[in-house]
Formats: structure tokens, C-alpha cells, sequence
């Protein structure tokens, strides 16, 4: 099993010598690599069982490093990065040839990022590369977001795990980026969407692809648990499988639910917060794919803040 361990120099000399280690972010932790290394990044596509027209993003120690590997830097998403850098925010941008294909997935544009978390952007200063970092997590299962997570799906495929606590946001970073004049969300995450346009106004908010997804995590079918998930009417829904005989789990906004048993049900936030229900999303999707159950039963929270974020994701694991 892999060492969990919060040492950045021993990360770094990994990271180095070619290797994977694991990193947390304020998003979720990230399975890192050298993005300038084809090596490197095959490992971990290879590690995630990743398809490899799945493109991943590049983490940059600060704003100053984008030109290095970004052609040009449209002043639109410039506003963007000093309103929201460091920080749940990724852009889209026109890659310079050091970028390798195979991190754009052939694209002519490389996702980048600032993350705020202070353990990675220690370990981002301590090496003299980039590094590219999907979540850690078999390719299409629930984003981890503690490091003992990362030990459960992959701590036999890498040496080291950093240990940076509890990931404070909780759900991957927004992606956003600018065709023909418009800004466009091509992912929703940890960034809402009304911060953003309180900064440069309107954009479009792009629906997710099935195939050769045009940014990382478009695919339909997405940070999943095992066990199948339905969403709906709680209510309703609990009715129906109780009628089919059926064991069932339930995720809930807010509402407690007191007739199911607490190792059976997960309350993201019973003050309605929606920064707390964005935190508690993925450990309680995974909570509850241990509950030895037929299906989780999980309800859409309102349209608004974060709740469009967390519907992404809900949708997506609910994607068959």
C-alpha cells in the first residue's frame, strides 16, 4: 500500500524521478504527474484506466507561469484568474507545443489551474515542472477527497500519498473557456456560476459530451459509486422501493429522515448550506456504496449556488 505522509520534499523527489504521487487540493486530491513527461503521463492514465481522449489539467504554481506553457492569455479569462486564483477555477487556453498531446488529448488548448491548497502549492514550488492532475480515483468512480480514499483505490498502483486533510471545497473546479467571443462553463464545480458573471458577465453553460469531450470531465457517465443511483422525489422514490421489496439508501439535501437507519442514509447539510452539501457530496456517495444495498435513492437540490454543481455530479453518477 502506498505511504501516506504530508513530507513534500520526498513527494518531489518522486515526482522527479518520473513517478506518481498523490496531492490534495481545496477540490478533491489529485493524482499527479510531470505534464511536460509523456512517461509520466501515460502512468497515469494508465493508473486511472483513464481513455486517453479524456483530456487533464495542468496545475501551475501561480499566474506568472501560465505564459510558459499557454500561447495566449484573452483578457476576458485574465479577469477571471485574478478574481479567482488560486483557487476551484480552470481555463482553457491555447497551448504551446511543451504542452505534449497526449495531456490536451490532441486539443490545441491545455486546461490550467492555480489550486489554494498550501501543501501542493508548496510542492508546485518545489519542482521545476507542472503537474498534471486528474482525481485520484479509478477513471469514472467518486472523486476522493481524503487521503485515506486515495489509499482505498489506488494505494497499491503508487508509492506516495500527501496528506493535506479534508478537502475544503469538495467538488472539481469550474472550467471555463472562451470560443469565438463567449465564455463558455464547460464543466460546472466548486466555483459557482453567479460569482463568475459577477466578474464578466453573462456565459453559456455547456452541456457534458458522451465522447472526445472538448475539456476534462464532460463525459456523461461520471464520478459514480458501484451501486446505481436514481434520482427523484425522495418520497416518492422510497415508496416504490419499498412496494419492489427492494434495500435502498437514501442522499438527502437537508431533510432527515428519521425512519432510515443512519448507516443507510447521508444528510449533505441539514442547515441547507450549500458549501457544506458541495464537501459532504462525494464522501457520502461513498459512505453509501458501502451500505450493502441495491440502489441509492438521491434528490436534485435547487438550482442555485453550488446546487448546480452538485446536480451535475448527481446526474452523472445516475448516468447509465
Amino acid at each position: 500500500m502506498a505511504e501516506i505522509g504530508i513530507d513534500i520534499h520526498k513527494a518531489s523527489a518522486i515526482l522527479q524521478a518520473g513517478n506518481l504521487v498523490a496531492i490534495p487540493t481545496e477540490t478533491v486530491y489529485g493524482l499527479a504527474g510531470n505534464a511536460l513527461d509523456p512517461v509520466a503521463v501515460t502512468k497515469i492514465f494508465e493508473t486511472k484506466n483513464r481513455p486517453s481522449f479524456d483530456p487533464l489539467i495542468v496545475h501551475v504554481a501561480g499566474v506568472d507561469q501560465v505564459a510558459r506553457y499557454t500561447r495566449e492569455f484573452p483578457e476576458e479569462l485574465r479577469k477571471l484568474a485574478v478574481a479567482f486564483w488560486p483557487g476551484p477555477l480552470t481555463l482553457l487556453l491555447p497551448k504551446k507545443d511543451i504542452v505534449p498531446d497526449l495531456v490536451t488529448s490532441g486539443l490545441d488548448t491545455v486546461a490550467v489551474r492555480v489550486p489554494s491548497h498550501p501543501v501542493t502549492s508548496a510542492l508546485l514550488q518545489a519542482v521545476d515542472f507542472p503537474l498534471a492532475a486528474p482525481s485520484a480515483n479509478p477513471f469514472g468512480y467518486i472523486s476522493p477527497t481524503q487521503a485515506v480514499h486515495v489509499q482505498d483505490q489506488l494505494g497499491e498502483k503508487i508509492a506516495y500519498i500527501l496528506d493535506g486533510g479534508d478537502c475544503s471545497v469538495g467538488l472539481e473546479s469550474t472550467i471555463v473557456g472562451l470560443e469565438h467571443g463567449q465564455l463558455i462553463v464547460y464543466r460546472l464545480g466548486g466555483l459557482s456560476v453567479s460569482a463568475i458573471e459577477e466578474v464578466v458577465g453573462p456565459v453559456l453553460i455547456l452541456p457534458q459530451s458522451s465522447s472526445n469531450p472538448k475539456s476534462p470531465g464532460m463525459l456523461k457517465s461520471h464520478y459514480a459509486p458501484r451501486t446505481p443511483v436514481v434520482l427523484g422525489d425522495l418520497d416518492q422514490l422510497m415508496e416504490n422501493y419499498r412496494q419492489k421489496g427492494e434495500e435502498f439508501a437514501i442522499l438527502s439535501f437537508s431533510k432527515d429522515y428519521d425512519e432510515i437507519g443512519k448507516e443507510k442514509k447521508v444528510v449533505l447539510s441539514p442547515q441547507g448550506d450549500f458549501g457544506e452539501a458541495a464537501r459532504n457530496l462525494f464522501s457520502g456517495m461513498r459512505f453509501l456504496d458501502k451500505a450493502g444495498v441495491s440502489v441509492i435513492l438521491a434528490e436534485e437540490l435547487p438550482e442555485k449556488h453550488l446546487g448546480k454543481a452538485i446536480n451535475d455530479r448527481l446526474r452523472r453518477a445516475a448516468a447509465k
